[in-house]
Formats: structure tokens, sequence, C-alpha cells
């Protein structure tokens, strides 16, 4: 991140002429390239040689576009880096540390558009309300960048401020995205990009929406004041484009995902299992945002829970159908796993597939909770991709016939980037004895 924000060009592109035209650059840049890759093979360069340099640069060049219109752009690169974990190590390398980047940070916004932006919120005397302010972001991020600041009652705060034309970018982003689909599928063979999109573009008006972003983080606060285990920072104000919070201070995850020791990473994964089972009954919320820049290990070992833009509303608490379905896998019972996803609606009535294979479909959600301690790894995952992603395979083939309720959708994107986490994290621990915990009635009946 530069060092001097008001160094910075100009704002946040918010014409869709001017997103598309950098979007555009993308797949112009990767056909350059393609062809510089095929001349210089043409004189004796080796082809893998080539086309890892063709992959780092592509990688450099797609997350920086992403990174510098933020919008939907960023957020459809922010979901991107939670599945890097699934990729096979030669694939994902070139593009680990850029999609880490997205996690974290991306280009800040001119000084000038900050106090613009404060001002309108806050009033000409902003300034008023702040015992002092920092103008250089400490983060920025998809829709808004966050500034480091103290209260005028002493207390350190986090001051979210929304992008100029944020709502409109992300709508305008999403939709050249979709235009641009084959070009991303490159970058993550094997994730279908559409339901992704899709889900994305569901969040849309929540994620813009301060005031209802507050709602929610203080309904966690609220809830899990005084944890010992889950840290949520209070609201301390909030307006149509500014959300002042409590500081929290903490080493993002993506730095113990980076160089952390085990220990740091065994905490870290089964505090985010305890956030991910506890929260829907708890809050009656489900954080929908999972990525590693979104949560910190603080120094008392708690885990920090930020960004509650994207909260999937859970009233009645996790659904009780999901609950028996994981009862049933994990009892080994196909016949009534099979019976269940008929009568819930994830297998269609004129649908009838071998309740062998979703059993063993499901493998990946349950065998984490099969034995006393478990170890999530990128190795893991990337067998479980490989073994439900290849056409080849029988099981592979129950994933196009089964259907997935609309209700569950952001629970299952939830479920799957949190496993992400894991294995990025290589956390191990006794997960299964952590859900039982929660979920008793999951138990299974030979244990």
């Amino acid at each position: 991140m530069p060092t001097d924000a008001n160094n910075q060009g100009s704002e946040i592109p918010q014409s869709t002429v001017a997103r598309t035209a950098r979007m555009v650059s993308i797949p112009i840049g990767l056909a350059g390239r393609g062809a510089l890759g095929i001349g210089r093979q043409l004189v004796g360069q080796s082809s893998n040689v080539v086309f890892a340099e063709i992959q780092e640069k592509t990688a450099e060049q797609l997350f920086k576009v992403l990174g510098e219109l933020k919008g939907g752009a960023m957020k459809f690169g922010q979901a991107l880096s939670v599945f890097e974990a699934a990729l096979p190590e030669d694939i994902a390398k070139p593009y680990r540390e850029t999609l880490t980047k997205l996690q974290e940070s991306a280009p800040p916004l001119p000084t000038r558009v900050v106090h613009k932006v404060l001002a309108k919120e806050l009033g000409e005397d902003w300034r008023d309300n702040f015992a002092s302010f920092e103008d250089q972001p400490t983060a920025s991020a998809s829709i808004g960048q966050v500034h480091k600041a103290q209260w005028k009652d002493g207390r350190t705060v986090a001051v979210k401020i929304q992008y100029p034309g944020a709502a409109e970018a992300l709508i305008s982003d999403l939709n050249q995205i979709q235009r641009f689909a084959k070009i991303f599928q490159l970058v993550m063979p094997g994730l279908e990009m559409k339901p992704l999109l899709e889900e994305l573009r569901s969040r849309i008006i929540e994620e813009v929406d301060y005031r209802y972003e507050a709602q929610a983080q203080e309904t966690y606060a609220r809830v899990y004041d005084g944890d010992l285990d889950i840290a949520i920072p209070k609201v301390v104000m909030v307006s149509d484009r500014v959300l002042v919070s409590e500081w929290l201070e903490g080493t993002p995850l993506s730095q113990i995902i980076a160089k952390g020791t085990q220990e740091q990473r065994n905490n870290a994964g089964m505090k985010l299992a305890r956030f991910h089972f506890t929260s829907p009954d708890r809050a009656g919320l489900l954080h929908a945002d999972p990525h590693p820049g979104n949560f910190r290990l603080l120094t008392d070992g708690r885990l920090g829970v930020l960004d509650f833009g994207a909260c999937n509303r859970l009233p009645n608490g996790f659904p009780e159908p999901m609950k028996r379905l994981l009862k049933h896998a994990l009892d080994d019972d196909s016949t009534a796993l099979y019976e269940g996803f008929k009568k819930d609606g994830f297998i269609l009535a004129d649908v009838d597939v071998d309740p062998e294979l979703v059993l063993d479909f499901l493998v990946p959600l349950v065998e984490p909770l099969r034995t006393k301690t478990f170890k999530y790894s990128r190795e893991w995952l990337r067998d479980q991709s490989a073994r439900v992603g290849d056409p080849r395979n029988p099981t592979a083939k129950i994933g196009f016939q089964l259907n997935l309720p609309a209700e569950y959708v952001l629970i299952h994107r939830v479920t799957l980037g949190t496993t992400g986490i894991f294995c990025q994290l290589e956390a191990e621990g006794n997960f299964r004895d952590e859900a039982l915990s929660w979920f008793p009635e999951i138990a299974p009946a030979l244990l």
C-alpha cells in the first residue's frame, strides 16, 4: 500500500464505461501474453517456464485490477481467495500472494475524498467527533476503507468509510465479471462461477447499507459480550456511509496462515469453528463473508471478528433439516440420508440417484467429524475437490443431480469458505466434540 494517501490518483472509477475498460484489459493482457509466450517457445524456451511466467503475470494483473477497482471486482477476488487452498500447488503458488493482498488491503482513496465523505455524513465539523484521526487508512477493502482514530471520549476506534459510488460499482462489476467468467475460470479451474456470482449479487444491497450492517454487529456484540473465545467490536456510531466501531487489535488470520505457529493455527481454527457453529443459535445470524481478512487472533487468544455487512438472518438458529441430514451422514445411513434429501428438496421428486453415492458425496463435510482429532490441510481439500469434481468419477456426477434449495445456498457457501480457511490454517483439533457440544442431536448412533 502506498505510504501517502494524499498522493493517490483519482477516485474509484464509477462509470460503467471506465470500469468496463479496466476489466477488458484483463483478457486483452492475457491474449497478448499468450501470443508472446508462443513466440518465445518458437525460439527454444521451455513451455513450462513460459506458462509459469504467463500465470504469474496474469495473477499480478488480474488482482491488481480487481483491487484498484474495489467494488464488486474486489469482492469477487476476495471470494476467490478462500478457494485457493483447493487448488493444485503448481497453480495456487503464483496466485497466493496476490490473493492474500486482496484479503487485507487495496489501493486507498485520496485523503480529500475521505474528508469529503466524512463532511457529508457527519457534518462540516466532523473533526469534533474525534480527538485524533489518521488520514492514512489501515485497510482498504472492497466497498470501503478503514481509518484508525480516537473518539472524543478517548476510545480507539475504527472508522469505516464507504467509497463514493460503491453500490453502482458493485452492480456494474458483477455484470462485467459475468462476461469475463472464462478468464477467471483459467485462474480457478473447477470452480463454478455462476452460483458464486449469483450469491454475490444477492448480497449487494445489504453490504452497502451500513445501518443494516450496524444492526447485525450490535446483535453480535451484545450476544458475545464477555465471551472467552470470541471478540466483537461494539458500534460507536453509524450513518449511511460511515460506520465507527471500537478498535480491535490483533494479528490478521492471513499472517497466521503465512507464518503462524501450529498452536496459533490450531487455536484460530477451533475458535473459528466455535463461532461458525454457535452464532446461528446464539445470535440468529451467520457471518457470511468468511475470508481471512475478516478475522484477527487477539493476544489473549480470542478470535476477533470484523465486517458484518453480509450476514444470513437465521432467527430460528441452524436449520433443523441440515442437522438431521448431517446426523444421517455421520451414521452412514445412506437410506435415511436419501429420504431426507428427497423430503427437504435437496433431490427433486423426478430425480433418482444411488443413496450410497449421495453419502459418498458428503464425505468432505463429515470426515472431520468422524474422528477424535482431525487435521485440515490443502492436500486433503485438493483431494476432496478432485474426487467430487472429476466428471469421470460416479460420485462427482451426483453433484449435478442434487438441488440446493435457495434458503441453504448461503449456508453452503459459508461452510465451504470456512472449510477453506481451516485448510489454509492447516488447523488440527477435536472438531467432532466441538460440533457435538453445540449440536448433540447429530451424534452418531455408535459413538
